[in-house]
């Protein structure tokens, strides 16, 4: 019991906590260098293959899942436990000492840094009635005893201490809570296109430990337009001046309503935050088989690759026959051909063009193994030649159509812009933000408010009636400590000093002997 008891003290220490926030603090660098698996998976599978060495004692680590890891979950838990060791026995102290009155006077006032006195013309209860009513009027709290009054103000400094600490706690629940049950995911949808939330409708998902498909709020999001403009003058070519997406939103059974989507202004939906995070072209592309038969139709999604937005895309068609037909190539929004081949000069579709490449092989079996949509297997396909055996390349232009060597047509219809949307939840986020300001609002308690005792003394002596004041300062400025002793000598009816306190030492050090503050 006794090395359990000194392993707690040990924990509950703040000492012990600084260190546990400085060790997390260091854990979590990694976490920035090193591709996170929850994040971005490709990137891991790439760092894994270049450095198969390194990469395996990262994956032994937990290097590529850092805040996922059992040795930082360890140390946050041990964090955790020791914020909240360290604050409850200090909020069961402050409790005590928000009921103990203001201690007793001393018995000497004269030898405190801080003391004046002088002789008044009231009677003493007068004078102590008098200088207990400027003391309340100040928020001083006041313990009236035999011919003098204590009085004591600033608890709202460690309250401020204790409410700083007591954010952290927060902060960490809020994060830990959020990394447990939040989730984001990401689907691009074309224009005239609807994305329904459900598991099954995203392209890429990322969901914390704690998550249940349940949490998706059942919405349906139409994409009915989306507006991008760019800057066209000789300053800043090309630069983005607007990106909107109309949409409307429903719930099950509910008629759609219109709102908008712009980047920094995400449309929320029943708790949902829906965010644009990019765009791109999707041209309207129809494969006709040498049946005659339509072997694919429709928008496809084609990826930009450079600011211009020259997008790499490809096109599948595996219901064609005989063969199986796939194209790979470039959609150019302002298609330009010069020394450097095909680019795109300008990200808007001034002069768009399609400049691809045709693959054939033999129809596939269908499987429920999943296949990128923007790349294609050429296990078994072979580039499609001409009569003379050079490669299938054309350029189309909206409206175009051009027939393939083996009957086969392709048809370049029209052209549509794609959004890429991130359907997040973060319930824990607002916690955080709370505890934020609560720290803040904190951290402003300690810092400005000043615990301050003043004392005074009302005696009969000689025919005379004597005040003496004095006070106590439990920081190390002087700022205002000698004019409060002076002014509640005053109050107390002393017209002329005998002593003006001239403040060299606040008596910060005697504070803690005279209670608790």
């Amino acid at each position: 019991m006794a090395g359990l008891r000194w392993f707690w003290t040990q924990l509950t220490s703040m000492r012990t906590a600084l260190i546990l926030l400085f060790i997390l603090a260091l854990a979590a660098i990694p976490g920035s260098f090193i591709p996170q698996r929850p994040v971005n998976p490709i990137r891991v599978s790439d760092f894994i293959a270049d450095n198969p060495g390194l990469g395996e004692w990262y994956e032994r680590l937990g290097l590529f899942d850092v805040y996922g890891s059992p040795w930082f979950a360890a140390v946050y838990l041990l964090l955790y436990t020791s914020l909240v060791g360290c604050i409850i026995p200090r909020i069961a102290v402050y409790a005590r000492a928000v009921r103990t009155p203001p201690p007793r006077t001393p018995a000497r006032l004269d030898r405190l840094p801080a003391h004046a006195e002088g002789v008044t013309t009231a009677s003493e209860p007068d004078a102590l009635a008098a200088a207990e009513q400027w003391l309340r009027a100040r928020r001083f709290r006041t313990r009236r005893e035999e011919g003098a009054v204590a009085a004591e103000r600033g608890y709202l400094r460690e309250f401020g201490n204790i409410v700083f600490h007591l954010s952290f706690v927060l902060l960490l629940g809020g994060l830990a809570w959020n990394t447990l049950a939040s989730y984001r995911g990401e689907v691009i949808v074309v224009e005239g296109q609807a994305f329904s939330n459900n598991l099954t409708q995203y392209d890429d998902f990322r969901a914390g430990a704690a998550f249940n498909p349940t949490q998706l709020r059942p919405f349906t999001i139409f994409v009915d337009a989306f507006t991008a403009s760019f800057e066209t003058g000789p300053v800043q070519r090309g630069a983005a001046r607007e990106f909107r997406a109309d949409v409307r939103t429903a719930d099950p059974g509910a008629e759609p309503q219109a709102s908008t989507i712009e980047v920094n202004h995400p449309l929320r939906v029943d708790g949902t935050n829906v965010h644009l995070i990019g765009h791109g072209y999707a041209p309207v592309i129809t494969i006709t088989d040498p049946q005659g038969n339509v072997a694919t139709s429709g928008p496809v999604v084609f990826l930009p690759q450079d600011g211009n937005f020259s997008s790499l895309g490809v096109v599948k068609a595996p219901d064609a026959r005989p063969e199986y037909l796939a194209l790979e190539g470039w959609f150019l929004p302002t298609a330009v051909v010069d020394e450097q081949g095909p680019h795109s000069v300008f990200p808007d579709a001034l002069v768009p063009e399609l400049f691809l490449t045709v693959w054939a092989g033999p129809p596939r079996e269908e499987t429920s193994a999943p296949e990128s949509v923007y790349s294609i297997n050429k296990d078994d396909l072979a580039q499609m030649t001409t009569a003379e055996g050079a490669p299938v390349a054309f350029r189309l232009a909206p409206g175009q159509i051009v027939d393939l060597p083996d009957g086969s047509t392709v048809e370049f219809s029209d052209w549509r812009r794609w959004v890429k949307l991130q359907v997040s939840s973060e319930p824990g986020l607002w916690l955080a933000a709370v505890s934020i300001l609560l720290a803040i609002a904190g951290l402003g308690l300690s810092l400005y408010v000043r615990p301050r005792r003043l004392w005074v003394r009302v005696a009969d002596a000689d025919g005379t009636t004597r005040v003496v004041a004095g006070g106590l300062d439990r920081t190390d400025t002087a700022q205002g400590l000698g004019d409060d002793v002076v002014a509640l000598a005053r109050a107390a009816g002393v017209a002329e000093l005998a002593e003006t306190p001239a403040v060299t030492d606040t008596g910060a050090e005697l504070f803690g002997k005279q209670g608790v503050g």
